[in-house]
């Protein structure tokens, strides 16, 4: 059952990405509607990924020179963001996202909303929640993550 879901992930992402790829699809993701639909779409698969420490779906969403700025101050770049994805003693259980909100500028989006992740690391269980705000910019036929900030709640 994980492997299959590992695999509709991909598959998922993969498509989603190529579309925005196509010129038919393109001129769809032209409208307001569609491009919040498709903005949420890649906010779920992004956080799924994390969930399954799939670096490389997460990798295809963000832009070369993403900055993280996590909920007690610290920055980390692209490269270092996605390490983290994959380093062996984060073992996240779930990351889910409610409340989210999408307000389109032309070839910008900022998304915001709220985040619930649940996992351990390095052994020790970890609960956050809090709030996230994400920037995309629509960039070479698709749309990628360019900043990304998070604050818990106390």
């Amino acid at each position: 059952m994980a492997m299959l879901r590992s695999m509709m992930v991909r598959f998922l992402a993969t498509v989603l990405i190529c579309a925005e790829s196509s010129p038919v699809c393109a001129q769809a993701f032209g409208t307001s509607t569609a491009n919040k639909a498709n903005l949420v779409a890649l906010e779920r698969i992004w956080g799924l990924a994390q969930v399954k420490r799939d670096a490389r779906t997460v990798a295809a969403m963000l832009g070369e020179h993403f900055v993280d700025t996590e909920y007690d101050g610290i920055t980390s770049t692209r490269s270092v963001f996605l390490a983290e994805i994959t380093d062996p003693d984060f073992r996240p259980a779930f990351m889910t996202t409610d409340n989210v909100a999408v307000e389109v500028y032309g070839d910008a989006a900022v998304i915001t909303g709220d985040y619930h992740a649940k996992g351990t690391y390095k052994n020790k269980p970890y609960e956050h929640s809090g709030r996230f705000t994400d920037t995309w910019v629509y960039q070479d036929g698709r749309w990628l993550c360019v900043a990304s900030h998070s604050s818990r709640r106390q």
